[in-house]
């Protein structure tokens, strides 16, 4: 017989760009399970993690269920050199949960192979293709690109972070998201019509703006924006480059922020290449009319997830998780149960009776 047991303590350290849906990725298959859990955020995000710590102790005296037992939910905030770096060598923690950069997730399976060999599932960076064909609804497929890539100010690990458009639509693509990204609203995300609010701090402001003056010497073509949109404060512009090559920094790095890169290809073969001409697979997207070519292109790119025409559509049942150097392991859905538990085998011979 075969038996599924929790993998024991569990060691959960999350991102600070979604920090309430992180927080619930790790616990619910960890609780789910019968795992306990040790869960730091982010040092930018601490305190929704905190709250839902004070939630798990809460007694629900309406329908006469307590909360949590003592020890099942832990709370620690902290840095990720000193909390995270303990997290990752611990030898009595079972398994840890990343989601984060790929540089921290090679630190983190690193500290697992000097540790305990503790089991690791991780969810990381990624400069993920949309690729979008001279078959498509043109205003359709602009919505789509924009939002995929300015999507809570570009801090989003699959974020399309590099628009493919097939030549023959190239020019009229451009001029189009140019002009949605130039409306954009940028300010204080409490007031009526705010499109965009300030970048997580000072470090990423810093990031996104170098990368976006790489792309200006490196010969890409600025639409819009290109620099802060205030005089105080992390706000940037929505920026949009076109005559971005696949050679070019901007191309390559995971900017994380509002900056948009237009790439021209001609044939579908083409697309596929260049799509996967990347150290990360953790998401795609394709834009047509045509099902054939999209079915075509879901199975040819190196990606954990294919939207067609549509992005970033994620729900709850469906795994969710990266190729090559965008992680290993999967959140969500059935498959996510799977990272939380060992599998046991039981061979029981029974002995014959005795004359």
């Amino acid at each position: 017989m075969t038996r599924e047991e929790p993998v024991g303590v569990v060691g959960a350290i999350i991102p600070w760009n979604y920090p309430i849906l992180m927080a619930s990725w790790k616990l619910g298959p960890a609780l789910a399970t019968g795992c306990t859990i040790l869960l730091k955020p982010a040092e930018q995000t601490p305190l929704t993690a905190l709250y839902l710590g004070a939630l798990a102790k809460e007694v629900l005296w309406w329908s006469y269920v307590a909360g949590f037992p003592a020890g099942v939910v832990n709370i620690l905030p902290g840095y990720g050199p000193t909390a995270g770096a303990a997290i990752a060598a611990h030898h009595e923690i079972n398994k840890v949960a990343f989601t984060g950069s790929t540089e921290v997730g090679r630190l983190i399976a690193a500290a697992s192979g000097t540790s305990n060999l503790k089991r690791v599932s991780l969810e990381l960076g990624g400069k993920s293709p949309l690729v979008i064909f001279d078959d498509c609804n043109l205003d359709e497929a602009v919505e789509i690109a924009h939002n995929a890539i300015f999507a809570n100010h570009g801090q989003n690990c699959c974020a399309g972070s590099r628009t493919f458009v097939q030549e023959g639509i190239y020019d009229r693509f451009v001029k189009k998201a140019k002009e949605m990204a130039a409306a954009k609203k940028v300010g204080d995300p409490f007031e009526e019509g705010t499109a965009q609010g300030p970048q997580i701090d000072e470090t990423q402001f810093k990031k996104i703006l170098e990368l976006i003056e790489s792309g200006k010497r490196e010969g890409a073509k600025l639409e819009c924006g290109g620099g802060p949109a205030a005089e105080v404060g992390y706000f940037i512009k929505p920026t949009v480059f076109s005559g971005v090559t696949d050679k070019m920094r901007i191309a390559r790095e995971e900017i994380f922020g509002p900056v948009q890169q237009i790439l021209k290809f001609k044939t579908f073969d083409e697309a596929v290449m260049r799509a996967n001409d990347t150290q990360y697979g953790l998401a795609a997207g394709i834009v047509t009319n045509n099902i054939d070519k999209a079915l075509m292109f879901a199975q040819s790119v190196h990606a954990g997830s294919v939207w067609v025409n549509c992005y970033d559509i994620v729900i709850p049942q469906a795994p969710f998780g990266g190729f090559k150097s965008s992680g290993y392991g999967r959140e969500l859905g059935e498959d996510s149960l799977k990272e939380y538990l060992e599998v046991k085998t039981i061979t029981m011979r029974v002995p014959m009776k005795s004359s």
